[in-house]
C-alpha cells in the first residue's frame, strides 16, 4: 500500500505556521527593546560622567584663573589638557571663544574658516547642553567680576553608544527577516514536494481502474441490447474524463506547455460537462462579448481551475443557484474570467485565508483546491486569481487574469 503524501499533521503545521511568525516577530521585538533599554542605561551614565569630567574641567579653569601659584601646573596638565575625547569650548562673558579642545581643526585653515567651524559647533553644543558656569573672582575681596561658560557635546564614543541599538537592531531585523525568508521558502518546497507527491499518486491510484473500464465499455459497447441507450456513450465521456484528471495530475511538477486556446470554448467545455451532473436547481450562465478570445493556457490545467471553482460555488448555494462566468477583456492585454455564485458568501475575516493549504470550511476535505488553483495560475500561466468579492448571504465572485495571446 503507498504511503500518503500529505498526512494531516503536515497540513496542521502548514495553517498554524503563522503562530511561528508571531513568535519570531516577538522574540526579535524583545531583543531590540531589551537592547535599546540596556544601552539607553549605559548612555545615561556615561552622560552623567561626561557631564562630571567638563565640570572638572570647568572647575580646574576656574582654579587656574583664578590662582596665581606655581602648583596650578600640575592641573593644567593632569586635568584640563588630559580631555582628549570631549569636545569643549571656553566663551568669555561676552560670548568670545577663548579656547576649545577636541574640535577636528586643520593648522593650516584660515582663521575666519576655523572661526567658522568653531561657532558652527559652539551652535550645536549650545543645543546639546546647558553650559558649565566658570566664575572669575578677584583675588583679595573675591568678588566675581565675570563669568565664563564652558559648553560641550558627546565624545565621540558616546555619539557612537547612542546609535548603537539602532544599528544592532537593524541587524537582527535582517537576519529575523533573512530567516523569515528561509523559513517561507523551505515551507514553500515542502508544500510542493508535498503536492507533488499526492499528484503522482493520485494519478497512478487512478491509472489501473481508469484501464479496466475502458475495457469493460468495450465488452458493453458490444452488447446489442445497450449499444443504442445511451449507457455506454454517457460511461465513455466519464472515462475520457477521467483520463483528462489523470493526465492533470501527471502534470503537477513539471512546467506544462501553454498553448494558444479560445477561452470561450474552453469555459464552455466544463460548463457542458458539469452541468448534466449537477442538480437541476444550478443553473451556470455564460457572458462574454466576443467569442474569439483567446490565452496561452495549459487546458487541461485551466479546466481543473475552472471546475474547482464552480464546484465550489455549488457547496456554497447548497445545490440551489447560479453561477454566472463572466468572459472579459481587460486592460494592458488582459482576459478576465469572473465566476460568481448566489451562495452564502465568505466571511471578511477568512477572505484573505482561502488560498492557504490545508484551510478548508468544509467538514471533510483537504483544503487544497484553492492552493492548488492558485498555484496553476500563478506558477504555470503567469496570471492572478483572488476573490474580488463576497458578502455574507449574497455570492462571492473569484477573478482570473491571465494574459491574451
Amino acid at each position: 500500500m503507498a504511503s500518503n503524501p500529505a498526512s494531516p499533521s503536515s497540513m496542521e503545521f502548514y495553517r498554524d505556521n503563522t503562530n511561528l511568525k508571531w513568535i519570531i516577530l516577538i522574540a526579535s521585538l524583545f531583543i531590540s527593546v531589551g537592547t535599546i533599554w540596556f544601552t539607553n542605561i549605559l548612555v545615561n551614565q556615561l552622560k552623567e560622567r561626561e557631564r562630571n569630567q567638563v565640570k572638572l574641567f570647568a572647575k580646574a579653569l576656574e582654579y587656574t584663573t583664578n590662582d596665581t601659584e606655581n602648583e596650578i601646573l600640575f592641573i593644567t596638565e593632569e586635568i584640563i589638557y588630559k580631555n582628549n575625547s570631549i569636545p569643549t569650548i571656553l566663551v568669555d562673558e561676552k560670548s568670545n571663544i577663548t579656547f576649545y579642545r577636541n574640535i577636528d581643526i586643520d593648522s593650516s585653515w584660515s582663521k575666519e574658516r576655523k572661526d567658522d567651524v568653531l561657532n558652527n559647533e559652539l551652535e550645536e553644543m549650545k543645543k546639546v547642553y546647558p553650559p558649565i558656569d566658570i566664575l572669575l573672582k578677584d583675588p583679595n575681596s573675591q568678588e566675581v567680576f565675570a563669568v565664563q561658560k564652558v559648553y560641550y557635546k558627546n565624545s565621540f564614543l558616546l555619539s557612537e553608544l547612542i546609535i548603537f541599538p539602532y544599528v544592532e537592531t537593524s541587524i537582527l531585523a535582517i537576519f529575523f527577516f533573512v530567516a523569515y525568508l528561509a523559513f517561507n521558502y523551505s515551507k514553500t518546497s515542502e508544500q510542493n514536494r508535498v503536492w507533488v507527491g499526492l499528484a503522482k499518486e493520485t494519478a497512478h491510484q487512478i491509472g489501473t481502474p481508469l484501464s479496466s473500464l475502458m475495457a469493460w465499455v468495450e465488452v458493453l459497447r458490444d452488447d446489442p441490447d445497450l449499444r443504442n441507450k445511451g449507457f455506454v456513450d454517457e460511461l465513455d465521456k466519464d472515462i475520457r474524463k477521467l483520463r483528462i484528471v489523470t493526465e492533470r495530475f501527471s502534470s503537477i511538477g513539471s512546467t506544462p506547455i501553454l498553448k494558444k486556446e479560445n477561452i470561450f470554448q474552453l469555459v464552455n467545455n466544463v460548463v457542458g460537462y458539469l452541468q448534466p451532473r449537477l442538480s437541476s436547481k444550478v443553473k451556470i450562465e455564460v457572458y462574454t462579448l466576443s467569442e474569439n478570445i483567446s490565452v496561452n493556457v495549459h487546458a487541461p490545467l485551466f479546466e481543473w481551475v475552472l471546475e474547482n471553482l464552480c464546484k465550489n460555488a455549488v457547496d456554497a448555494m447548497e445545490n440551489s443557484g447560479t453561477i454566472a462566468i463572466k468572459i472579459l477583456r481587460g486592460s494592458d492585454s488582459k482576459v478576465l474570467i469572473d465566476i460568481s455564485d448566489t451562495g452564502k458568501g465568505i466571511p471578511k475575516k477568512i477572505v484573505q485565508s482561502v488560498f492557504k493549504p490545508g484551510f478548508t470550511t468544509k467538514k471533510r476535505g483537504w483544503g487544497l483546491g484553492l492552493a492548488l488553483a492558485k498555484r496553476i495560475i500563478e506558477m504555470y500561466h503567469g496570471g492572478k486569481i483572488f476573490v474580488k468579492s463576497s458578502d455574507e448571504n449574497q455570492g462571492t465572485t473569484f477573478r482570473i487574469e491571465l494574459n491574451s495571446a
